[in-house]
């Protein structure tokens, strides 16, 4: 029997990630009264044959029984049921974003500022996050790449690491990215768009990848990079940091702030940790200076 608690923060994914569990053969229920949890609890354990696998969705919906669970948890603990706590988490930043979108109201905001319906849901939560055996952040996840973390965390039964780290490249010319922890210029390297055969590919092209990692600070800068942020992760997740966006940034970036990022995120493939890239200006058109 695994039964899986979904919780987390208010428009961080808690009810497509139910809809992903539901797909996936998991016996779904959310936002079920707290008192009722362990009785649900009892029903299911007792009769695994005809269900194996449970979600319970918890929120901030519950008000001021969302208090009770803490001891509920801890009473299915010594009375032997076994469960996982799965935390969906978001930046402050995206989750306003998000309602503002959807035009909903954040269910602790009420007639006040999202922000401040955010920061209360958050203080409120904060023991459940402690307790959780999975955090995932969604602030910078597509909906595919949340399935493929819930893929292989409740169906593959695959080793999942807490820590989070997105490798972004961008252009100085469109501005720094706002969501980043860490940030490195890149521009002095020799620049692929002053060569006419170049110019117009990107650095997921592999004429523009040779040529700019043939320049030997190129390959100087990827292993002092590599070997500070493998020395910082650890210190990070110490301080309670469960994901990192380092940025990578040249004047337009489409040539080498993409090639570096690429090879970074090749590096630190060998890190027991969520990893992915993505090319924020590498699409953009507009002349590089």
């Amino acid at each position: 029997m695994r039964l899986v608690i979904v919780t987390g923060m208010s428009g961080a994914g808690k009810s497509s990630v139910l809809k992903m569990l539901e797909d996936a053969g998991y016996f779904c229920v959310d936002n079920l009264p707290i008192q009722l949890i362990y009785k649900l609890v009892q029903l299911t354990f007792a009769d695994t044959e005809k269900i194996d696998k449970v979600a319970l969705g918890i929120d901030i919906r519950s008000g001021q029984a969302l208090e009770e669970l803490n001891e509920v948890l801890n009473y299915m603990n010594s009375a032997g049921y076994q469960f996982e706590i799965l935390f969906l988490d978001a930046s402050t930043e995206v989750l306003v974003k998000r309602y503002k979108e959807t035009r909903r109201i954040h269910p602790l905001s009420g007639a006040g500022r999202v922000e401040q319906g955010i920061e209360t849901e958050r203080e409120k939560l904060e023991f459940l996050k402690k307790k959780a055996d999975v955090i995932i952040d969604t602030s910078q996840l597509l909906i595919r790449e949340l399935k493929a973390q819930i893929d292989k965390i409740y169906i593959n039964d695959e080793k999942y690491n807490n820590f989070y780290i997105t490798i972004l490249s961008f252009g100085f010319k469109y501005g720094i990215p706002m969501d980043s922890d860490l940030v490195f210029d890149v521009r002095f390297l020799p620049n692929p768009y002053y060569i006419p055969e170049l110019k117009n590919l990107t650095g997921n092209d592999s004429s523009v990848k040779d040529y700019v990692l043939q320049s030997d600070m190129a390959g100087t800068f990827l292993e002092k990079l590599d070997d500070m942020v493998t020395f910082l992760i650890p210190n990070y997740i110490t301080e309670g940091k469960n994901q990192l966006v380092i940025s990578i940034g040249c004047t337009g970036g489409k040539h080498r702030s993409v090639t570096l990022a690429n090879e970074l995120v090749k590096r630190l493939s060998r890190l027991e940790y969520g990893l992915k890239v993505e090319h924020r200006d590498i699409e953009k058109d507009s002349r590089r200076l």
